[in-house]
């Protein structure tokens, strides 16, 4: 039965690493061939076969069911379900809608949506909805978060905008019932974390500020403010203990044997509670978990502490192959694996205290290997932080915010409840931000595949149990990475990383031993890309400090993440084409047209059109320089400015070129590109843009001198390695199968 598990398991999860899907005919053969060998000595290959074929398959038709080519950027009227509780975030309303109907076309059977300022929508509720729909897309940047993975997780096949809508029927049932909760939730002073409490009882954590998840994500806290396996474990134990101790004080009624009704009521609670948070795919996993816990302590105890965890893996990746696309199906279940490594077959016992902090430090330890590898950010401060913060949610968070909102129809009593809760809310996430501000997380960058062996190996070795020899050779060779670094450009050479930052410019260039950002990014509204998409993207990249942020100009898509990045990275310099219009906290110096240095054998130079009547036009233009190949980077500048910069006395001759102002139609003159003759060109905006760019004229002027395009949206974050004189590296070319080109 053991190898059988294994061998199921390792068929599903391969799914994880596919470049790309096999061949249905293929699939067909491989489950055929697994069926047969079943039926002898070879089940385990049997069985391998079988689960691979399956977790192919699941996908193939969550691929299917994306938005067609020919629909990608439309606007269709269409009829659907809301599904879930709508997240409010400002005037932005996001819900998914389930089973689209249009009379124009086939949509997919599960959307996601955006309605900005539109009329409020309610989970139930039926809906005739003008949408602008696009397929499956997301920023790609070196570890980022990868959305389009997310997206087919949760088997969602187009998103889009909402433009107008009408309410066809008003919600019912359970999801209307879950709506209103929420919004009594959210009518509850309770120190102002209403929207912490909406999150521990129904799920929904879009009552949380960008701020929060920024404090969680660094104390390593996340998990106890999304309903995971940790809330419906602790509940259901809750429940078990309080029986037990019940039959251990002699209160338990004879006649019924304690045992199984602890393991019902148990599993009851777990079920009500996912109930409530509305049976998302963690709380599915949860109540799984929870439920072949109790089975195995019921009558399975004989076999081992491993099969529940086996079994629970196995059951969820059956139930849904994509899961483990998601970060958080490794870490929950690396989570208890661990729990299991460290507690189980033990001689004698800790004290609790004791095993409260064991548990937490290594916890921190052997997640490190895990979090590496999906290049999640690394919290030094989670042993202290979960120290304190989880019996605090566990014991005392969880169950009053529980018992408050069950108790809401009784006048006063169930707001008090929830008073207290919020008040304890309130005084952990004053905690955690001390915190956070004293030890933030680390982003690592990505590393070579000996260390990350070489780091696992230490970790496992350190969390053996004690008597096991050699122990300590786990901290020498966990060592080598608090010391790595990734290797820097030869002298007289620089990386350039254009990132991929939607409708805007971000531009990273590093040399030997100085690093320089053009620009930073775009913020619209409460989205800052500085904070969210470049701060990240330049930690994976082992930036330790800028040398010099260099602002072209001051519009909000070049400069809107300025200061999230000073406060997230020390910053030496910052210079800015409109350098009066910048916040003063950034301290900004005057572009200096003709200011001329080198950095480690690399020739940089800055130009700014003198005559310039407006922020554009007096974009900062920065000429970079390396062993004879030269980029250019200039920012927003028109037609009139790049006559200007042809009648300076500058080398205009380049291999590679930001495209002006996103390609757009004003910019990217005939006589700039034929003085230039750039081999290359670089556009940095965002797909389905309302500016339309890049403008097809200025397309056709580029195609017309040969020049190859690296088009940001459509191909991610592009590397350069300037001075080597070739191609760029695409990141949307590594082969990953839900990655649309």
């Amino acid at each position: 039965m053991g190898k059988a598990i294994a061998a199921l398991l390792a068929g599903l999860l391969v799914l994880r690493w596919l470049p790309a899907l096999p061949a249905p005919w293929l699939l067909g053969v491989l489950a055929v061939l697994g069926l047969g060998l079943l039926l002898g000595r070879g089940y385990p290959i049997g069985c391998l076969l079988l689960g691979f074929s399956w977790a192919c398959w699941s996908a193939q038709g969550a691929l299917d069911d994306r938005l067609s080519a020919a629909l990608d950027g439309r606007t269709l009227w269409l009829e659907g379900q809301i599904v879930g509780l709508p997240a409010v975030d400002g005037e932005v309303q996001r819900f998914e809608l389930i089973n689209p109907q249009s009379r124009r076309a086939q949509l997919p059977k599960r959307l996601r949506l955006s309605w900005y300022a539109g009329a409020p929508v309610s989970a139930g509720e039926h809906w005739r909805l003008a949408v602008h729909l696009k397929r499956p897309h997301g920023l790609l940047n070196p570890q980022a978060f990868d959305y389009e993975a997310w997206l087919l997780a949760q088997r969602i096949g187009a998103t889009g905008t909402v433009k107008a809508g009408s309410r066809l029927q008003a919600g019912a049932g359970t999801a209307g019932w879950r709506d209103q909760l929420r919004q009594r939730l959210l009518a509850q002073s309770a120190s102002g974390r209403s929207g912490g409490l909406a999150a521990l009882v129904l799920g929904d954590s879009s009552g949380l500020t960008k701020a929060d998840w920024q404090v969680l994500q660094h104390t390593g806290t996340v998990h106890l403010m999304v309903i995971s396996g940790q809330h419906v474990a602790l509940l259901a134990g809750l429940l078990y203990g309080l029986v037990a101790l019940l039959a251990r004080l002699g209160f338990w009624p004879r006649r019924w044997p304690w045992l199984p009704v602890a393991c019902l009521l148990s599993a009851s609670g777990a079920l009500a509670y996912g109930w409530l948070a509305g049976f998302q795919v963690p709380v599915q996993r949860a109540c799984v978990m929870v439920f072949l816990l109790l089975l195995w302590r019921l009558r399975l105890r004989h076999l081992g502490v491993w099969l529940p965890l086996g079994l629970s893996m196995l059951v969820v990746l059956l139930w849904e192959p994509l899961a483990s696309l998601q970060p958080g199906f490794w870490l929950s279940f690396g989570a208890v694996a661990l729990l299991l490594l460290i507690f189980a077959g033990r001689l004698g016992a800790w004290p609790w205290w004791l095993s409260g902090w064991r548990a937490q430090w290594a916890m921190a330890l052997g997640l490190l290997p895990l979090m590496l590898a999906l290049g999640l950010p690394v919290s030094a401060s989670a042993p202290l932080a979960n120290l304190l913060a989880v019996p605090l949610v566990g014991v005392v968070v969880v169950p009053l915010a529980l018992l408050g909102t069950l108790l809401l129809p009784v006048p006063w009593l169930g707001s008090a409840l929830l008073a207290v809760a919020g008040f304890a809310l309130e005084q952990l996430f004053s905690g955690l931000g001390l915190i956070a501000t004293w030890l933030p997380a680390w982003l690592p960058s990505r590393l070579p595949l000996w260390l990350w062996l070489l780091t696992t190996l230490g970790t496992l070795l350190i969390l053996l149990p004690a008597a096991v020899p050699m122990r300590t050779l786990g901290v020498l060779l966990i060592l080598p990475l608090l010391w790595f670094s990734p290797k820097r450009p030869d002298y007289g050479r620089a990386e350039v990383w254009l990132l991929d930052v939607g409708q805007g410019t971000a531009v990273f260039l590093r040399t030997q031993k100085h690093d320089l950002l053009y620009d930073a990014g775009p913020r619209f509204g409460d989205f800052d890309s500085g904070a969210w998409v470049v701060l990240p993207s330049l930690r994976a990249l082992d930036v330790r400090q800028l040398d010099l942020l260099l602002l072209s100009h001051a519009d909000s898509d070049h400069a809107g993440g300025a200061e999230a990045i000073a406060k997230g990275l020390p910053v030496l310099q910052v210079v800015s084409g409109e350098a009066r219009k910048l916040p003063s906290a950034l301290n900004a110096q005057a572009c200096v047209s003709g200011q001329h240095w080198q950095w480690d054998g690399v020739d940089l130079r800055l130009w700014q059109w003198a005559g310039a009547g407006n922020g554009n036009q007096g974009s900062c233009v920065l000429r970079v320089e390396a062993n004879g190949e030269t980029l250019w980077l200039t920012g927003d500048i028109d037609h009139a400015a790049e006559q200007a910069l042809l009648a300076s006395d500058l080398p205009l001759a380049a291999q590679w070129l930001l495209a002006p102002h996103h390609g757009s139609r004003s910019s990217s003159s005939a006589k700039l590109l034929e003085h230039m003759r750039p081999q290359y060109g670089l556009i940095s905006r965002g797909r389905h843009n309302v500016y339309g760019h890049p403008h097809p004229h200025t397309l056709a002027r580029y195609q017309q001198i040969g020049a190859r395009l690296y088009d940001s949206a459509e191909q991610g974050a592009v590397r350069i390695e300037l001075g080597a004189f070739k191609q760029a590296q695409v990141l949307r070319d590594e082969p990953r199968f839900w990655r649309q080109k």
